[in-house]
């Protein structure tokens, strides 16, 4: 099984909690879903300054060759509607951007990695395997 990388885990690898494009698992199979680079290109366009947004897209640029960007396919947003009926069934409804992600997580049969302060709501998706980034 490989793991989708959530955003929170790619904010804890840019404010420099110790991590590395390196320092990701790598026991296991790792890509980040298309929502999450739009997240973090967000961070890259509201950066401080020039010296600032070109750190911030090199370091995702070396995370992306590392690991790919899976794109929102038609299967995809399939089970982003299965995942999102499902949650507003149960009345635990989750952020839209986090469907997406645990969406592309159910396409590739994969679970999520958050960041080093978990993301319990995606707990509410079930099925989905939630591993949580350890900064050790």
């Amino acid at each position: 099984m490989g793991l989708v990388i959530d955003t929170s885990a790619l904010v804890a690898l840019e404010r420099g909690t110790g991590l590395s494009p390196a320092g990701l698992p790598v026991h296991e199979t790792l890509t980040i879903p298309a929502i999450v680079w739009a997240e973090m290109m967000i961070g890259v366009f509201l950066a401080d300054g020039p010296v600032r947004a070109g750190w911030r897209r090199g370091l995702l640029e070396r995370v992306k060759l590392a690991v790919g960007v899976q794109p929102f396919t038609a299967e995809v947003a399939e089970y982003y509607a299965e995942i999102h009926a499902n949650l507003a069934r149960a009345g635990t409804m989750i952020p839209s951007n986090d469907i997406a992600v645990a969406a592309t997580a159910r396409a590739l049969g994969f679970g999520v990695l958050v960041g080093p302060r978990d993301e319990a709501h995606f707990r509410n998706v079930a099925n989905l395997s939630v591993s949580v980034l350890s900064t050790n």
